[in-house]
């Protein structure tokens, strides 16, 4: 008897550590650390530099026929290993991209595994299901647990998305909005908020939570509750019926019961919390892409990034022609005649083109001759790129690919999905492979956020996901677009490049903007809207003014914009707050560009210049001019040869910015 009560005991305490099986993975430097442990929930933590700022945070999932991934689990095994490798990143801010980090996969019992990996820049997780049996995700447990009341900056879903009594319509939204700054505690817990978002740990450390790989799988929003986010998802559609903008949406009527059908092995998305000391960081981390799936697209010479003269926010406004502009083919052949005399890559065709409510691109409205204009385009030189509704591109994808492709046309700026569940998750990847098929680029508006689709598809080369400069069309002047501007380089473009829009010509200074839908202006400065072309990662990037302003307005700045590149093969983040002001350099051969931005608040920076090395520079400079301050449109252009021995010092008006070129 003895003997079976003291193997008894000898079983339970066994059982008992196992339970309590722990593990520590540290990142290269040694600098960042989470201690991960197996018990009756699996909990990982994250501390930097020795400060806990994370406090262990569940993770598990639940399936419909009651299985839960992750709690009491029967570990199987593990394993510890280390990435130390350096990946191409052609079409990004940078040639390449060093990929260095530590690992730990723990394997359990039923046929998943749980990945780790530690970055000097920051931790992620996630999921893999290795065997073959179909289910259904009832639910993902995400959570992050802070361990005080830290000041948390947010983008909820908007507030006309918000129904107290359907939290469901949240999930329908264009993943646009401005940031709310407070503490977790205070936040509205009965919002959702989409990704990127940004914890601040004090003491200058910061979290910007987010994922990557978002394939076939809802993406992910957190909710505050108490003293820790919690993550949600948009459950499964059941019922979708043609509707929304134009008749070009799929509105979804019903939900099922669970977030994500599986029907065989594969990874989840991976969960983010990037780590920085200072801001800069931030606005420098890569694991967004570094943790996508590769590349499937062998070849990518064909992809060609660049500039878009775009026609729909300055309302296809131009002056002094002999003929009524609008959406016709004489309108779109002065585009294409600035585009080509500037040599800018692209003109876009926006909303207008193909006969509005029918979600069918292959009726052309009569004022429109695409045939004519592509190949009054290529013999200057210059592509078209088509809007299109979302449900009218994905009913005919590949006839509506194959067709316009054979046509002549380069692209879609594909529009109004505004939603993030599996199916629609799903159909980014089936429009990024079918447009690969037939070499078409991809702009995805009504957009969330970049989750790495950029990496394992290359031609999808912009995403919205953004408050940006379409918003001044109507937004009230309550809106801090400056502010905002100030923001997102370190939040929302962590996880990938955005089409912001910027390219303004008429521009307010503080109490002068209105909103005008024919004639729209910019928050801030002439230099301002300059710098966003170096501070921001747009390899589509467009000139959104009329090409009559770029002419008659821009002078030298519109020969500036028109040339700079929107690729990159070396960027260094100078300087910067959130939501005060940064300084981004970026290079692209021999030739090094420098802007600025900062918020309503005048500044003084100092640039510094140690990177360009020995030697003179041709240098082209944009200041805001000594009377930025009440009239944005002023600056002061300098063009010279110098040398640089020490810090560049520059005056950033309210609102201001600058934009600086300098040639070997």
């Amino acid at each position: 008897m003895k003997r079976i009560l003291f193997c008894m005991l000898c079983l339970s305490a066994a059982i008992g550590l196992q339970a309590q099986k722990s593990f520590t993975l540290t990142s290269p430097d040694g600098k960042v650390k989470s201690d991960i442990a197996v018990g009756k929930t699996l909990t990982y933590d994250i501390q930097v530099d020795g400060r806990q700022i994370l406090s262990p945070s569940a993770i598990d999932m639940k399936l419909t026929d009651g299985t839960q991934w992750c709690c009491n689990a029967k570990l199987a095994g593990n394993k510890k290993g280390s990435i130390r490798n350096e990946i191409a990143s052609p079409l990004t801010r940078q040639a390449s991209m060093k990929d260095e980090c530590n690992t730990l996969t723990l394997s359990f019992k039923g046929n998943y595994s749980v990945e780790f990996r530690a970055y000097n820049e920051g931790v992620a997780y996630r999921l893999v299901y290795g065997g073959k049996k179909p289910f259904n995700v009832e639910s993902e447990g995400v959570e992050y647990r802070l361990p005080a009341d830290y000041t948390c900056i947010v983008p909820y879903v908007r507030e006309d998305k918000f129904d107290e009594k359907k939290p469901e319509k949240q999930f329908f939204n264009s993943f646009e909005n401005t940031y709310t700054t407070d503490n977790i505690s205070k936040l509205d817990n009965r919002r959702y908020s989409f990704l990127p978002l940004i914890v601040d740990a004090g003491n200058g450390i910061k979290l910007c939570l987010t994922e990557t790989h978002l394939e076939n799988y809802p993406g992910l929003y957190l909710q505050a509750d108490g003293q820790r986010f919690r993550g949600v998802n948009a459950p499964y559609p059941k019922d979708v019926k043609q509707g929304g903008h134009i008749n070009a949406q799929m509105l979804v009527e019903s939900r099922e019961p669970f977030i994500a059908k599986v029907d065989g092995p594969r990874p989840f998305p991976w969960r983010i919390a990037m780590v920085s000391r200072r801001d800069t960081e931030l606005a420098d981390n890569n694991l967004s892409y570094l943790l996508a799936a590769p590349s499937r697209v062998d070849d990518v010479s064909w992809i060609k990034p660049g500039k878009v003269a775009w026609d729909w926010w300055n309302d296809w406004n131009l002056a002094r022609v002999n003929f009524r502009t609008g959406v016709n083919n004489e309108t779109y052949k002065y585009y294409i005649d600035f585009a080509s005399q500037k040599g800018i890559e692209y003109i876009i065709l926006d909303e207008g083109w193909a006969v509005s409510r029918k979600a069918d691109l292959f009726q052309v409205v009569p004022a429109i001759n695409l045939p004519e204009l592509i190949a009054y385009g290529k013999e200057r030189g210059v592509g078209l790129i088509l809007w299109a509704g979302y449900w009218a591109f994905d009913r005919e994808l590949e006839r509506v690919c194959k067709h316009y492709s054979e046509m002549g046309v380069k692209g879609f700026k594909v529009d109004f999905m505004d939603r993030d569940d599996q199916l629609m998750t799903d159909f980014y990847y089936r429009a990024a492979a079918m447009a690969a098929k037939y070499h078409l680029l991809l702009d995805f508006h009504g957009a969330f956020k970049p989750a790495g689709l950029n990496r394992t598809y290359p031609n999808v080369v912009n995403f919205e996901g953004v408050n940006g400069l379409e918003q001044l069309k109507w937004s009230q002047a309550s809106l801090d677009q400056p502010q905002y501007d100030c923001q997102i380089p370190f939040i929302r473009q962590a996880a990938g490049p955005m089409d912001y829009t910027q390219g303004a010509m008429r521009n307010a200074a503080k109490g002068h903007y209105y909103p005008c839908n024919s004639e729209p202006m910019s928050m801030g400065t002439r230099c301002h809207q300059l710098g966003l072309y170096m501070i921001l990662e747009s390899p589509l990037s467009m000139l959104c003014d009329s090409p009559t302003n770029y002419m008659e307005l821009g002078g030298p700045c519109t020969d500036f914009i028109a040339q700079v590149p929107t690729v990159w093969d070396e960027t260094k983040v100078l300087s910067g707050e959130i939501g005060q002001y940064i300084v981004t350099a970026r290079r692209k051969g021999n030739t090094w560009y420098i802007g600025g931005i900062t918020n309503w608040d005048a500044r003084d920076v100092e640039v510094p210049t140690d990177f360009l090395g020995s030697g003179a520079y041709q240098a082209e400079m944009f200041l805001d001019g000594m009377n930025a301050h009440r009239r944005g449109d002023d600056y002061h252009y300098i063009r010279e040869q110098r040398t640089f021995s020490g810090p560049l010092k520059v005056h950033l008006a309210p609102g201001g910015g600058f934009a600086i070129k300098l040639s070997k």
